[in-house]
């Protein structure tokens, strides 16, 4: 999913898969770091996207 995230945050993300970066932001563990990692990840396949 991300580098850069613990194993243990990945596999919460996986369990939960939230739709906004607002859901993400509440599940339990989330750092804003690893908050910082998933905006700049959504913004990159934006990016590629357009």
């Amino acid at each position: 999913i991300l580098s850069g995230l613990s194993s243990e945050l990945r596999q919460k993300l996986a369990a939960v898969r939230p739709e906004t970066l607002g859901q993400a932001g509440r599940v339990e563990g989330m750092t804003p770091a690893a908050l910082t990692l998933i905006l700049a990840r959504l913004r990159m396949d934006e990016r590629r996207a357009s």
